[in-house]
């Protein structure tokens, strides 16, 4: 019996052994096959802009064909304005809509993939249906200084919102910003001594996350400093909740005990987020990255309308309108929303309420008990702004057959690698090198993020560039860098950008202002560009096949934000 076993599992290592070989030709010679004829799915991408209204449906006709015949397999689909005049047609208006439809249908016809930005813009995901108080939120404070023992009844000043990180707001959405308020707590406390405060409150604390790759000095990662057992602030039992004692009409009336006291109306106002560069039409505010339900009501009035417009198609459809995309987060980070509070207590296990002074700069205990805190709410943020906003919308897409890709980098309140990690097709950036700034690191990101979770696509938004390009780039000066990015892990290039050019006797057409390479139609070399793109078709082919094995694996540290690089 011992010798029939042994033979028996002799027989079927052998068995396997031969199954794996085979395996193994099969894979070579597809792998061969995909090399002499690479497949349509490995084709570079470009990012296709509609420039504020100025659309034809001929050019769109001529735009797509020409793609199609110059051997790119898709386009990112976005609408901006920067700076060109605008054209006819208006965003979201019925014509606007028909000739989406038409985009749609030319490129189920020629079997072109489409993917669609979240919203109008490349920030992010709003426009003018979303309401105020559906926009990203940040917490105020006002402060008044009270001495006891006496009876207090006056009025507590409304704190007033935070300036925006890019400026004042359109002036179509400055009233609403200002009007915007809702009361959060009233909280008083023994004035304490002058003490230590918070360093880099702004950053900590999410009032502000500034553009990693354009803007010297921003901190890759909040570094808290070494606790110091013997600094003291305010003691968090003393804290004394006077949030029922406030009107409707901000009068708080208190009797103050013995002493000084400050108090604090602490309130939420919108961070004044909009959807930059839009469209003037598609000008509004950014949707509340927290609350799923602010997306929802985004996702019908935007994509919703779209969906409807074109009825019913196929989930598994491998051609036409395929994905929704978030560009690289340029709209800020948000600590507030109705509901923060509890989402905060539910996850982190304790009411962030007796903290909130260190949201002023104060701090509460001991310096390190108040920068625990600001870990735990910026935490909370990110696991809020992954589940609520990334992981929802590409739940919603999935009922209507989608994709997601996301550009997770550069102004985003939480790890890159953890945001990036939702994404289907996990996308970096690279600037034409010379025009432009250096964003190699959110390269190093989606390899690391493709590689770890298993994405077979890792794409690029393609030699952007600033005015300096001037027409100057071309094939022939391009490739070293295009080898550079293959070298990276990158296996799909998004070409920044290709212009829509709304008509068909005019050179050098339309441009996107003075952002981008000219990969458009309308170039001198475009007819002589097929060969440029087989070349990348093929190498992107064997890289999309191949499986990378890695010698070290770095594990990134925990924390919210953080650029790894």
């Amino acid at each position: 019996f011992p010798r029939l076993r042994l033979s028996s599992t002799l027989f079927r290592t052998g068995v396997l052994l031969l199954a794996m070989v085979a395996c193994s030709q099969v894979w070579a010679r597809d792998l061969a096959a995909d090399f002499r004829e690479p497949p349509a799915s490995a084709r570079p991408w470009v990012y296709w802009f509609f420039m504020d209204g100025n659309l034809s449906r001929e050019g769109i006709t001529a735009d797509l064909e020409a793609i199609s015949q110059a051997g790119i397999g898709g386009v990112i689909l976005m609408e901006v304005d920067v700076g060109v005049p605008r054209g006819p047609v208006r965003f979201m208006s019925e014509p606007w809509r028909e000739l989406f439809k038409h985009a749609v249908a030319e490129a189920e016809r020629l079997g072109l993939q489409m993917t669609l930005n979240a919203g109008p813009g490349w920030t992010g995901s709003g426009g003018p249906w979303v309401k105020v108080e559906q926009s990203m939120q940040h917490l105020v404070a006002s402060e008044t200084q009270a001495t006891g023992p006496r009876r207090f009844n006056g009025v507590l000043p409304q704190p007033k919102p935070r300036p925006p990180f890019f400026g004042p707001v359109p002036a179509e959405l400055e009233s609403a910003r200002n009007e915007f308020y809702r009361d959060v707590a009233v909280l008083a406390f023994p004035t304490p001594a002058t003490g230590p405060g918070i360093a880099d409150l702004d950053d900590k604390a999410l009032y502000v996350r500034a553009p990693y790759s354009s803007q010297p000095g921003v901190k890759p990662y909040m570094p808290a400093p070494a606790d110091d057992p013997t600094s003291s602030g305010i003691v968090q039992n003393s804290i004394v909740d006077l949030s029922d004692r406030l009107d409707p009409n901000g009068v708080l009336t208190w009797d103050v005990p013995e002493g000084e006291w400050t108090i604090l109306r602490f309130g939420r106002t919108t961070t004044g987020a909009n959807t930059r560069p839009a469209p003037q039409p598609g000008l509004g505010f950014e949707c509340d990255k927290f609350d799923p339900a602010a997306l929802d009501a985004h996702f019908d009035a935007f994509i919703g309308t779209l969906l409807r417009d074109l009825g019913p198609r196929p989930n598994d459809r491998k051609a036409g309108w395929t994905m929704l995309h978030i560009d690289s987060w340029e709209m800020g980070s948000q600590n507030w929303s109705g509901k923060f509070r509890e989402e905060f207590q539910r996850r982190r296990g304790y009411d962030p309420l007796g903290y909130l002074p260190v949201m002023t700069g104060r701090v509460v205990d001991s310096l390190g008990v108040s920068e625990r805190f600001l870990w735990d709410l910026r935490q909370t943020a990110q696991e809020l702004v992954i589940e609520n906003h990334a992981q929802h919308l590409k739940a919603l897409g999935r009922k209507h057959g989608f994709g997601l890709s996301i550009e997770p980098y550069d102004m985003n309140p939480c790890s890159d690698l953890s945001l990036g990690g939702v994404a289907d097709v996990p996308m970096c950036e690279f600037w034409a090198k010379g025009y432009g700034f250096d964003s190699t690191f959110s390269c190093i990101e989606a390899t690391s993020i493709a590689h770890t979770l298993g994405r077979p696509v890792i794409a690029a938004e393609a030699f952007t560039s600033d005015s300096g390009e001037a027409w100057k780039l071309y094939p022939g000066n391009m490739k070293r860098q295009a080898d550079w990015a293959f070298c990276m892990g990158i296996n799909r290039l998004v070409f920044h950008r290709y212009a829509h050019q709304p008509w068909l006797d005019r050179r050098p057409g339309m441009t996107m202002g003075p952002y981008g390479v000219h990969y458009e139609r309308t170039q001198t070399w475009w007819p002589m560009i097929g060969a440029w793109h087989q070349y990348l078709t093929r190498c992107q082919a064997m890289l999309q096949r191949g499986q990378t094995v890695a010698d070290i694996c770095y594990l990134a540290p925990e924390g919210a934000p953080h650029v790894f690089r």
